[in-house]
């Protein structure tokens, strides 16, 4: 069931579902997840689950959406407080991976069935993703013109090259790997904004001759 806007109304027995459905998704995968077996773990009938959701695949974008409007809320925040553009480029990259770490397990569950997604529920998913990307893009373009960010490269580019990095992380992060979530989020930031700074002039450096034999005595 949902509201005039087309999310669902929030309620106890729609967030049990979520974390139920997040659960199973990560611990058995998406397609061989059945909305009985969530309604058992959330302890709601099957009714009660329609009653929220009209499909599986309605839960799976519910529990991406859900993640994505929190995380471009606190971007919105972050981008529009009173700080240098610098501070809130490096503020807005170290909350998206942190976001990421902490949601690890749904996000992850999302990037391997998002494929399986078709017609409303993937524009709106797109269309919500669009949103976020213009956000972040917009402070990179801030940016270029404070003089703080390179001008060399589209701010396009260097928001999707970002973005796609960090969106990526679980086709090879290992959890028994030598760094943490955490530890993975906070280089991918060092990186990314190293990679901001603006060209500086190069000077011609002029190659060294043989060394010149001393004066005779």
């Amino acid at each position: 069931m949902t509201g005039a806007s087309g999310t669902p109304a929030r309620g106890g027995g729609r967030e049990r579902i979520i974390a139920a459905a997040t659960d199973l998704f990560a611990g058995q995968g998406y397609e061989a997840t059945t909305t009985r077996q969530i309604a058992e773990a959330a302890q709601v009938t099957k009714g009660a689950l329609y009653h929220w959701f009209d499909s599986k695949q309605h839960l799976l974008v519910c529990v991406y959406r859900d993640l994505l409007a929190e995380q471009t809320g606190r971007l919105a925040v972050i981008a529009s407080a009173d700080a240098p553009v610098e501070r809130r480029l490096h503020d807005a990259a170290a909350d998206l991976v942190g976001h990421i770490a902490d949601h690890f397990e749904p996000l992850t569950v999302w990037a391997r069935s998002m494929h399986l997604l078709d017609g409303e529920h993937a524009s709106h998913i797109r269309a919500d993703r669009r949103r976020y990307h213009e956000t972040f893009r917009g402070l990179l373009v801030e940016g270029q013109a404070a003089g703080v960010v390179r001008t060399d490269v589209s701010a396009s580019v260097m928001a999707h090259g970002f973005l796609s990095t960090v969106g990526n992380i679980h086709t090879w992060f290992r959890e028994d790997g030598p760094l943490s979530r955490h530890e993975v989020g906070t280089q991918l930031v060092a990186l990314f904004l190293d990679g901001l700074r603006p060209r500086e002039e190069l000077i011609p450096v002029r190659p060294a001759g043989p060394a010149s034999s001393a004066p005779p005595a």
